[in-house]
């Protein structure tokens, strides 16, 4: 039998030791549950978009049509997924103002709220939409694709925005 260069508390992967892999992974698993679910609610869709369960990175998932039917796709992502809150971006001017597009979404949050038993966190949307126009159009995306696919990246760019302030 080897002997074993470990350090005593664990070698993070370093050996083969099966012992070692369980301690450094049931070290992990004891992270937080800190998984959000990010909305970009617009006057026709909805961009949806969803961290890694350590809270760290968002990726976008999809976009809905603002109907009864993506309203039942949204639910069932929110229980497909499990965040422990929905963050929603609320629309403001460049001087922080809040116009009738936030009160809108201030609206469609309150209708939905009865449905989710978990709470709604409003968070600053401000050019997200066209952050994700442009990174879509430097990646050659094509007009009818980047139509698709802007409002989930809109909300990918809005939670990403929300969990870097989460980690400060």
């Amino acid at each position: 039998m080897r002997a074993s260069r470990c350090s005593p508390t664990g070698c993070l992967g370093a050996c083969r030791s099966s012992r070692h892999r369980f301690r450094w992974s049931s070290r992990v698993s004891k992270q937080p549950h800190r998984r959000y679910l990010g909305l970009d609610v617009g006057g026709r869709r909805i961009g949806v978009a969803v961290s890694d369960e350590l809270g760290v990175i968002a990726s976008p998932i999809e976009s809905l049509d603002r109907t009864q039917r993506g309203l039942e796709r949204l639910l069932a992502l929110v229980e497909q997924y499990d965040p422990q809150a929905i963050v929603i971006g609320l629309p403001t001017g460049l001087s922080g103002q809040e116009g009738q597009q936030a009160a809108e979404v201030r609206e469609f949050a309150e209708q939905l709220r009865p449905r989710l038993d978990r709470p709604i966190i409003f968070w600053d949307e401000r050019l997200t939409t066209a952050i994700a126009e442009r990174a879509l159009i430097e990646s050659g995306k094509r007009r009818a694709r980047r139509k698709e696919l802007v409002d989930a990246v809109a909300a990918a760019v809005m939670l990403q925005s929300f969990l870097d302030s989460q980690r400060k």
